[in-house]
């Protein structure tokens, strides 16, 4: 990273893929809970279910769906759960209590990355190609609470967003994966 990128990652707290001119999906970087880089790459061919997830939300449940969902079509769909606390404060946990949170009550075994801000000032570059139109190509939204969906296409094509009250078995997600 060249000196004044670095100066302004620090000035203001975004990455250095925050700064730059993302494109496509496949160019986001973002760890996984276990601090390990993601290669979203990897995931070409297949859809992908982003989620901002929280352990102690009402939507929480949701994870059970999650796992269903992650199961049932997992030759073609890539579920991936992002740890968000900027709604009521409802995921406190550092990545070990979020692993078997999520392991231990609802046998999660999805990806989870690490912790980010879906909206704000710092709002990691995933959500800001997820929720801005100059990026994604189809749509703008906010989002508005935990456990709110986003739908990527197999060719890293964004398809649509859902709300939280959306339940991820929903016909409006699965009927892209029928």
């Amino acid at each position: 990273m060249n000196p004044f990128k670095t100066f302004l990652a620090t000035l203001f707290l975004k990455t250095d893929t925050n700064l730059t001119n993302v494109t496509s999906i496949y160019d986001i970087k973002i760890n996984s809970l276990q601090n390990k880089p993601i290669d979203f790459k990897l995931f070409k061919g297949k859809y992908i279910l982003f989620v901002n997830v929280a352990s102690k939300c009402g939507f929480t449940p949701q994870y059970k769906d999650l796992q269903s969902l992650h199961q049932k079509y997992n030759d073609k769909l890539q579920v991936i759960g992002i740890p968000c606390n900027q709604f009521g404060s409802q995921e406190p946990g550092d990545a070990n209590a979020i692993e078997t949170f999520c392991e231990v009550n609802y046998g999660v075994s999805f990806l989870i990355t690490e912790k980010a801000d879906v909206k704000g000032n710092n709002q990691h570059a995933l959500y800001d190609w997820l929720t801005k139109k100059q990026n994604n190509g189809l749509s703008s939204s906010t989002v508005k609470w935990n456990f709110q969906k986003y739908l990527v296409g197999p060719e890293g094509q964004f398809l649509d967003y859902f709300y939280s009250m959306t339940s991820p078995t929903s016909s409006k997600i699965t009927k892209y994966l029928n």
